[in-house]
């Protein structure tokens, strides 16, 4: 069976790769073999750097739709925001070289690394509202990396932003043309691997503790808010159904 993952490492780096081309969709094998395979880079001594990037077109579509059913929604959440805290808890900066479109969980993936490198052809979206949910990582963490109106926009009308956009907000650190994308990002990661590794996890570790906190109590509210409150809506499971369906969905405002 062909691994949902690449991980390679050498000089320092270690390249955590999706690929699942072209669209890169996470279910939740793909979180399980994702979670895992960054719990083999944390435990390396030698890796300054993670990189988590993704072979094809997109860097990620997002969640499975089908992984949000009634039956597999609870699984599908706890795995997605156990990878989720993995990305968050790891000692070594990690950067996430979007070369193509990062939507939904996709996103919430890129938002979760320390750094963004983005390609000027990605596009950045949380399209989840108009299938009747929401993306309880980016109702997290678009607040408080950019202003408040922006990230409502984003989050409430799902409508995409381009990287150029996304790196005037704050939300990328640098937007890069594709045929030159690689080597942005390596000329990006090596501000980094030039450092000492001991010093860059203590400094990382050292900015995360005024947030570990709050990241935990906000994020078990939120996934209560969507098991036990969004999931009961009928219009969560009309949106879901129409996109499966592949139909426009019928919103009854309950």
């Amino acid at each position: 069976m062909t691994t949902q993952i690449l991980v390679e490492k050498s000089a320092g780096i270690a390249r955590v790769t999706l690929n699942k081309p072209p669209l890169n969709v996470i279910d939740i094998a793909l979180m399980q073999e994702l979670t895992a395979g960054l719990d083999t880079v944390r435990a390396d001594p030698s890796t300054k750097v993670v990189v988590l990037g993704a072979q094809g077109k997109f860097f990620c579509a997002g969640v499975d739709i089908k992984d949000h059913t009634a039956d597999r929604v609870a699984q599908m959440l706890a795995d997605f925001h156990a990878l989720i805290r993995t990305l968050w808890s790891l000692e070594q900066p990690t950067v996430a070289a979007v070369q193509g479109s990062a939507l939904g969980g996709g996103m919430e993936l890129a938002l979760a690394c320390d750094f963004i490198v983005a390609s000027d052809k990605a596009k950045f979206a949380q399209p989840e509202i108009q299938v009747g949910v929401f993306p309880p990582i980016a109702a997290l963490a678009l607040p408080r990396l950019m202003p408040h109106k922006k990230a409502l926009e984003l989050i409430l009308t799902g409508e995409p932003m381009d990287a150029a956009s996304a790196e005037r907000f704050g939300l990328v650190n640098v937007t890069a043309p594709a045929e030159n994308f690689d080597a942005a990002v390596n000329s990006f990661v090596a501000r980094l691997t030039k450092l000492s590794g001991a010093v860059l996890r203590l400094t990382k570790r050292a900015t995360s503790i005024p947030l570990r906190g709050e990241n935990e109590k906000a994020l078990a509210e939120i996934e209560q808010l969507y098991l036990n409150e969004l999931m009961q809506t009928a219009d969560a499971q009309e949106g879901l159904a129409a996109f499966l369906e592949k139909r426009q969905p019928t919103w009854r405002d309950r």
